[in-house]
């Protein structure tokens, strides 16, 4: 896993009080919590309300089948998020409170929750952010249709090519990070991208990209603050255009199919930064193969 490097010492933050107003409108008995195995120093979980969840998809269960032959009644946990529902909700990273709503721009689903941790010699983990990373189920099922129909979903899930495909091709997703650590500032964040964005460029063309890179971190200007619970989305748009916002607000564009590739591979590619998250974004994927 690529490190994340912040070029200042980090000073322990002050104990953040539990946070209850991502659930408290749902009573107890249609929440579920869901506690992830912290392995390899990262962390990721969901609390999920069952508002939004569709259990009893025929279609859904019989593709989860393929990964859980217990599966009766119910979704398995991970399978707590339906990209086949259309009535939205939310889902929260249950170390951090932080919720996620499951539709995005209208057209895209909601496919995990990771979190972002950063070993600090002689401190414990921080975390740093937590992320979300959406897709337009729509034109995944296209891209499934077109070149891997004849394919089972364990199959599916099992295909690199597949989530090569997904990398490569120009489909409309969207990473969503929301800052936890509350001492982080707008340098680190370039310098965390300059290195492991980098580090892909030069994976995905073989040459250091420097000018590409430049042009993306630069985005990153000093004027802009990352308090507690800011929201940086970087999106692929149709074109191979990735568009940076930070609260809302456009700080740049840049029509670029390398670049795409580069970030979206930080998150669902071969060394992920949290390797559980993209298990649930594989498990996922496939069960579109049946919906």
């Amino acid at each position: 896993m690529v490190s994340l490097r912040f070029p200042f010492s980090f000073s322990q933050p002050p104990r953040q009080p539990p946070k209850t107003n991502a659930s408290a409108s749902f009573p107890s008995s249609v929440t579920v919590s869901i506690a992830a195995t912290v392995t390899a120093g990262i962390g990721a979980g969901f609390a999920i309300s069952h508002n939004f969840v569709n259990q009893t998809d025929p279609l859904l269960l019989k593709a989860l089948r393929f990964f859980s032959p217990n599966v009766c009644g119910g979704l398995p946990p991970w399978a707590s998020l339906s990209m086949a529902d259309n009535s939205g909700g939310i889902a929260v990273e249950s170390k951090t409170g932080v919720s996620f709503p499951t539709l995005l721009k209208d057209t895209q689903r909601l496919l995990g929750i990771g979190l972002r941790k950063k070993s600090i010699v002689g401190l414990k983990n921080i975390d740093i952010y937590a992320f979300g990373v959406y897709a337009d189920d729509q034109e995944i099922k296209n891209l499934i249709a077109e070149n891997f129909g004849a394919l089972s979903a364990s199959e599916l899930k099992e295909n690199k090519d597949f989530y090569a495909q997904i990398l490569h091709n120009d489909l409309s997703m969207t990473v969503r990070l929301q800052i936890v650590y509350g001492r982080l500032n707008i340098r680190s964040v370039r310098s965390a991208f300059e290195e492991s964005v980098g580090i892909r460029l030069k994976k995905f063309s073989g040459s250091d990209n420097n000018e590409l890179l430049q042009r993306f971190t630069s985005q990153f200007k000093d004027e802009y603050k990352l308090p507690r619970g800011s929201i940086i989305d970087i999106s692929r748009e149709h074109g191979h255009i990735v568009r940076t916002t930070i609260d809302g607000k456009e700080i740049g564009s840049i029509q670029s199919k390398l670049l795409s590739q580069a970030i979206l591979d930080l998150y669902i590619g071969d060394d992920p930064f949290d390797k559980r998250a993209k298990e649930e974004i594989e498990l996922r994927l496939a069960s579109l193969i049946s919906s």
